[in-house]
């Protein structure tokens, strides 16, 4: 056995015969071009080597350097996999000649094969069956002759290459005329070899394949009839084995004939004998001999027990493989097979490429696959990227499981024919084992997608509640800015409101849809045309395919319009949801904001009858001048601030500063004359404190100016905040936008809970928003604490932080070891306590806060709590 093989080849290939290498106790070698720097079989390989720039024919197809790479790094042989340089002659000569094992038939045996025209003669001096038609064409007028004589339809074809490139029909004179030289200078570019010939072309046609393997001495067995006829441009789409209604005197004489043809040249290594089945006449026809391991290898494998790159590999090594295997290999149930490309089927099937934001297939299945969440598909390369097989007893039950696989799997960020495979699974021509080869030219595909033909000022996919539970580790939660708007939308369509839509920042998006749906546009009143005809604002409307819907720019106050889509977005969720952060890159499409090109996936629509529009009346009104809801704390007077400070903040008309966004929105107002001269150990600025961990909400005072923490800001902090937003007010901060005007009104902690109790019915569809002024009252300096006990370092003070959270302090405001840690022990003494409702749980340097849902609990229960788990820790 070889000790060291290299991989002439790269992808899905190159990962399948590096695993088979592994189990065999074979170093692998790989090469890889540039693009492939960080592909999988890199890092697969014992052993990984450079060959140069993206482009194939710069590094793939550098036949001499792929062989002074094997030289240098001590490989006795190479497997060439399939494409690229596996069917190449010269290459596998030049390997003989520099004493390396090429892995795959002789030269010869890809000369006598790899041109179309040559291997028409060896099928005829076996008595295998042809197609009518021609030797190599010497011009137009003999291939009209030549038509006219056989007969049209006929199929014109490049003799040399594959992959269904340089192949044509042709119906009469004109289309032979019309394609002849695009025909010729196809396979001239495509394969250095410009010749081209005429066979008739069976118009019901299927596509049968043989699998060979021979020794070289003249021993030849097949191992089974693989159905290809599932095929789009002549380009193979689903393989399965054993051919569904075929009859077993067909079968058998399609392997006769194949092996035959393969003993009369004494076949080396795999191969694959190719047929045309005309399904009007039950009779076939010598296509084409692929000399190498083919796509759909597999297939055979999981029928046979075969593992085909092990007997090519062990046979180049000079073992003998066939010992004992009958010339007809037995097989076992029924498998099947579907490639699972980066292209487009809406676009006319253009390749995609980009990063691939989520990778994921059922586990009961094999998955031959070199792609995985965070791979960037290259546009260099064939778009192939993985093979979903399946087997089981029975066609119809393999079906089934190809079925269940293709919607188990995903593939997000690029766009890939998943969905296409899908449908046509789910095809009765397939699920009746009637595919031809033409079938899917009349295949009717709707994807359930839409596309961003501009993308706006700031458009991201969001959802409800956002990525909650990974305060602790800096995570924000995203989510819509706007949510109430958001939830609005949501229930207008039928949809659970934590589905995903987008979010539309000051100008908005122009999307075609591809499919029939549902939706609505919420929140700021922007120019909005459905083909050019004007929708309104809170009034859900159909879609058909085609249709274009075109959000302009905002034509009233606000800053954000809410895009729902019935059944919502389908992008992968990341921790726990779809909500786009564009400062971590992650969540939504590819972690940014949308782009002109994007394809987005929806989810199954919502079955439910169009909803009225929701009237004016009832919305909540978004304007310039803003009462915003808060309670008093987590840091007020006289600590922090002096009631001077305090007084001065609610009395002011603070305005929206210019720099504002998600991560937080900025005021313009009065300096506070602060309570102290500065931030002692924790800085120079009286507005310095030791980190802390924000609230949404939080109004936070970095230095002399305020910002309102938004849904993407950061979650620890060293600066004071004398008040938070709460809950079912945080949607007005989406609205803010600069020039805006805001005053703050101070909430009980029981105002707050009515107004929360208000918003929630309103969202369940029990009447109008709650409208009219707020309540307002003077914040006594005890409200933002709930409690203070102990003293020292055991003194705990819990400090209110809106109607959501909580923030516990330990000790006095110093830096020191003790408190860090007795932060940590509390906040795992509550982790191994849980109390339902909680939702965060964030440490600080001295202090711990503690996020709750006040619709399962409240602020008394859960100070409570942290009370009873600080008194039951050890000294």
């Amino acid at each position: 056995m070889f000790n060291k093989v290299l991989i002439a080849n790269r992808g899905e290939i190159a990962c399948r015969i590096i695993r088979t290498l592994d189990s065999m106790g074979v170093t692998s070698v790989a090469v890889y071009s540039d693009a492939d720097r960080d592909a999988p079989h890199v890092s697969m390989a014992g052993e990984a080597v450079n060959i140069g720039p993206a482009p194939v024919n710069e590094s793939y197809l550098q036949s001499a350097r792929i062989i002074d790479v094997a030289r240098e790094t001590g490989a006795q042989a190479i497997h060439p996999g399939y494409g690229l340089l596996s069917e190449n002659a010269e290459f596998a000569k030049a390997c003989t000649e520099a004493g390396i094992v090429f892995i795959g038939p002789s030269p010869e045996q890809l000369v006598a094969f790899g041109l179309k025209h040559e291997a028409r003669k060896l099928v005829e001096e076996s008595n295998g069956p042809l197609l009518p038609g021609t030797g190599l064409l010497e011009g137009l007028n003999e291939a009209i002759d030549a038509a006219s004589r056989i007969g049209y339809p006929v199929m014109l074809k490049s003799t040399a290459g594959g992959g269904g490139i340089g192949m044509q029909v042709c119906q009469d004179d004109s289309e032979l005329t019309e394609a002849f030289t695009r025909v010729e200078r196809l396979s001239q570019s495509h394969f250095g070899q410009g010749g081209i010939f005429l066979e008739k072309f069976i118009t019901n046609a299927r596509h049968l394949e043989v699998q060979i393997f021979g020794d070289g001495e003249g021993r030849v067995i097949s191992l089974g009839v693989r159905d290809c006829s599932t095929q789009r441009r002549n380009q193979k789409v689903i393989e399965e084995s054993p051919p569904a209604n075929v009859a077993d005197d067909v079968l058998t004489g399609l392997q006769e004939a194949a092996l035959r043809l393969a003993r009369s040249v004494a076949y080396r290594s795999a191969g694959t004998v190719e047929f045309i089945y005309d399904e009007d006449t039950g009779d076939y026809y010598f296509l084409e001999v692929n000399t190498r391991l083919q796509v759909e290898h597999g297939v055979t494998e999981l029928v046979t027990g075969v593992d085909l790159v092990e007997w090519m590999v062990s046979l180049a090594a000079g073992k003998a493989v066939l010992n004992g295997h009958p010339d007809i290999h037995p097989q076992s149930g029924h498998s099947i097979q579907v490639r699972l490309y980066a292209e487009n089927p809406y676009k006319d099937f253009q390749p995609s490429s980009g990063l691939l934001t989520g990778v994921s297939y059922p586990k009961n299945v094999r998955a031959d696959n070199w792609v995985e969440a965070g791979t960037e598909v290259s546009p260099f390369y064939d778009p192939l990227l993985s093979k979903l097989l399946v087997h089981s007893d029975s066609r119809e039950s393999a079906v089934n499981a190809l079925h269940t696989a293709l919607l188990e799997s995903r593939l997000d960020g690029i766009e890939t024919n998943l969905g296409y495979l899908r449908s046509v699974v789910a095809s009765e021509a397939f699920r009746n084992g009637r595919m031809l080869t033409r079938t899917l030219r009349s295949h009717e595909f709707t994807p359930r997608s839409l596309e961003i033909l501009r993308a706006g000022t700031m458009t991201t996919i969001q959802d409800f509640p956002g990525r909650t539970g990974y305060w602790d580790v800096g995570v924000p939660p995203s989510g819509p800015m706007d949510a109430l708007a958001f939830r609005i939308g949501n229930r207008l369509l039928g949809n659970n409101e934590s589905v995903a839509g987008l979010e539309i920042t000051a100008t908005g998006p122009r999307i075609q849809f591809h499919t029939y749906t549902r939706a609505v546009l919420t929140g700021a009143e922007m120019s909005a045309s459905l083909n050019d005809q004007p929708i309104n604002s809170y009034t859900p409307f159909d879609l058909r395919p085609g249709d274009i819907l075109d959000v302009g720019k905002l034509t009233g106050h606000g800053v954000r319009a809410y895009l729902c889509i019935s059944g919502g977005i389908d992008t992968p969720e990341y921790l726990g949801s779809r909500s786009t952060f564009t400062l971590g890159q992650f969540g939504g499409h590819g972690g940014r904001a949308l782009r002109a090109g994007d394809i987005l996936h929806l989810g199954a629509p919502v079955e439910s009858e169009l909803q009225a529009a929701l009237p004016a009346g009832d919305r909540p009104v978004i304007s310039a001048d803003w009462e915003i809801g808060v309670l008093y704390g987590p840091h007020g007077a006289p600590d922090y601030f002096t009631l001077e400070d305090i007084e001065a903040f609610f009395e002011t008309e603070w305005e929206v500063h210019y720099n504002s966004a998600r991560t937080g929105v900025r005021l313009i107002g009065p300096k506070p004359k602060w309570a102290r001269k500065d931030g002692g150990e924790a800085g120079l600025h009286p507005s310095n404190i030791h980190d802390n961990a924000y609230a949404i909400g939080a109004v936070d005072f970095t230095g002399d100016m305020p910002v309102i923490l938004g849904p993407d800001g950061p979650s620890l902090g060293g600066f004071v905040c004398p008040v938070t937003v709460i809950g079912p007010e945080l949607w007005k901060l989406g609205q803010l936008k600069p020039g805006d005007r805001i005053r703050f009104r101070c909430l009980t902690s029981g105002q707050a809970e009515e107004v929360r109790q208000a918003t929630d019915a309103f969202i369940r569809g029990e009447g109008s928003y709650p409208k009219g002024s707020l309540p307002h009252h003077a914040p006594d300096p005890s409200e933002a604490i709930l409690s203070d006990e102990g003293s020292g370092a055991d003194r705990l003070v819990l400090r209110q932080a809106g109607d959501a959270n909580i923030l516990a302090e330990i000790g006095d405001m110093k830096l020191d070891f003790k408190l860090r840690f007795h932060i940590h022990v509390l906040y795992e003494a509550l982790k191994e306590c849980p109390l339902p409702g909680i939702l965060d749980l964030t440490p600080g340097i001295r202090s711990l806060q503690v996020h709750f849902d006040p619709a399962i609990t409240t602020t008394s229960v859960v100070a409570q709590w942290l009370r009873e788990a600080n008194a039951s820790l050890p000294t």
